[in-house]
């Protein structure tokens, strides 16, 4: 389960049971009736704040984890009755992105940094770690990308992460772009950059071949409390098993 860019205080969750439905069925096989008085409830976290992405496992549909902009991260085994925050060690309580690997849960990755320019901003220090689903933290780098608009794992293999980093947002700096670990963080490889004042807002697999990358730019700096200066070069760029190729 995954969900982006909800400006609400906490996260919303639809369940039901419908009782008397054989679990064999499809979705499509359910009458649309049984569902159609269901309505949204507030399951917290109740003092997260803005929330900017959610994460499941589907394995363990009692367990999902969330991400807050300036509240860390928190974490729910019995869906969502109740919360702990798991990242308070942390020097930066900004989030811009997590994901949890697809093929071992129980590796969680934090982009810190909320990832959106906008007046009022939290800014984070790099990519985090855990390797015990939540439990303990290592920071892995890209200390200076300050803002992480997207953080993918690859479908099979944990150690390959994707961030795409926005960068600074008041003034030009270097570590902006897409980049890539192939070692669980140890290492990170710049694979697509514009210039200095060109970072990366988005990076998505491909669901049918993860070979296949694509990544959205935003040229943009010096935005303040007084102006926003967007810049000209941005668009989508797409990857597959070669270096990306810009399309606008």
């Amino acid at each position: 389960m995954r969900s982006r860019n909800l400006l609400t205080p906490a996260l919303l969750l639809l369940s039901a049971s419908l009782s008397g439905v054989p679990s064999s069925w499809g979705a499509e096989s359910v009458n649309p009736s049984l569902s159609q008085d269901l309505r949204y409830r507030l399951i917290g976290p109740f003092r997260g704040g803005r929330t900017v992405g959610a994460v499941g496992i589907p394995t363990q549909p009692n367990v999902f984890f969330v991400g807050v902009n300036n509240g860390g991260v928190w974490k729910t085994d019995d869906s969502g009755r109740t919360w702990r925050p798991i990242f308070d060690d942390a020097p930066t309580d900004s989030v811009g992105d997590l994901a949890v690997s697809p093929s071992n849960p129980g590796v969680l990755s934090v982009g810190t940094g909320e990832g959106l320019h906008r007046p009022d901003l939290g800014v984070g220090d790099g990519i985090f770690k855990s390797t015990d689903g939540g439990g303990s933290w290592a920071h892995v780098g890209l200390g200076d990308v300050q803002q992480v608009g997207r953080l993918v794992v690859h479908p099979t293999d944990p150690n390959t992460v994707f961030v795409a980093g926005l960068g600074h947002p008041y003034g030009p700096n270097e570590e902006r772009g897409v980049f890539r670990s192939t070692d669980g963080g140890k290492a990170w490889t710049k694979v697509l950059y514009v210039d200095q004042n060109t970072g990366a807002t988005q990076v998505e697999f491909d669901p049918t071949q993860p070979s296949t990358v694509y990544a959205a730019l935003w040229s943009h700096r010096d935005r303040g409390y007084w102006s926003g200066r967007p810049l000209p070069d941005h668009g989508l760029a797409r990857r597959r098993g070669t270096p990306f190729r810009k399309r606008r």
